[in-house]
């Protein structure tokens, strides 16, 4: 007896859910081997999820680079952060596909430039000389995504603005900026709601209620 697709999805999506829990508890309690075993399961169980709900080529490939860059991220190898960061470039690309030229909000746009300006510039003296030019140029991908997430409708508009928090986070650490307490749960927490919004939102403005589970 086979798994109707609808019970697919719900298990997939179960799965991803189990995983995230396990990676977020993990962070808090300092259970290294616990990140590091949930963290690479959580995009391509998304993505699996997505497949099973119709998703189109962008998203999965936009959710496949995102594991691709979650598994760098975990590696202390040289050029790891800049490989991760490419990854994820990527994905923001195939995002911006997806959204195609569907319509935005100007003013929405204009405080969105904002921010990337006052981040930029905030962040820039403090960030390693090597590493100024890509993370400039990888946040206005980021910030690109952010905004035209909001054309597929609220959720996916939520999800690009965690996208955006997620790694601005990132970046702080990077430039040795103060951290909250646990910062790497608040990178994942953020990244994990920004990644499965921006694919609810989008299997729900390309599909309906009948392909999305909210």
């Amino acid at each position: 007896m086979t798994a109707s697709p609808r019970g697919l999805s719900y298990a997939l999506l179960a799965a991803f859910g189990l995983a995230a829990a396990v990676d977020l508890i993990s962070l808090l309690a300092g259970a290294e081997l616990g990140h590091r075993l949930a963290k690479p399961l959580l995009m391509p169980l998304l993505a699996a999820y997505a497949v099973t709900r119709g998703a189109p080529r962008p998203l999965t490939a936009a959710l496949l680079l995102g594991w691709g860059g979650d598994v760098f991220l975990l590696s202390d190898a040289d050029g790891a952060f800049l490989a991760g960061m490419g990854c994820f470039a990527a994905g923001h690309v195939c995002y911006l596909v997806l959204f195609g030229r569907r319509r935005t909000s100007p003013a929405l746009g204009a405080l969105y430039a904002a921010a990337l300006a006052g981040t930029v510039l905030l962040l820039w003296p403090d960030l390693p000389a090597e590493l100024r030019i890509p993370v400039a140029g990888y946040s206005l991908l980021l910030t690109a995504t952010a905004y035209r997430s909001s054309a597929l409708g609220l959720l996916a508009g939520l999800g690009g603005a965690l996208f955006l928090l997620s790694d601005t986070l990132i970046a702080t650490g990077v430039a040795e900026w103060p951290q909250l307490p646990a910062p790497d749960f608040w990178v994942m927490l953020t990244y994990i709601a920004a990644q499965y919004l921006l694919t609810a939102g989008a299997l729900h403005a390309m599909y309906g209620e009948r392909r999305t589970t909210v």
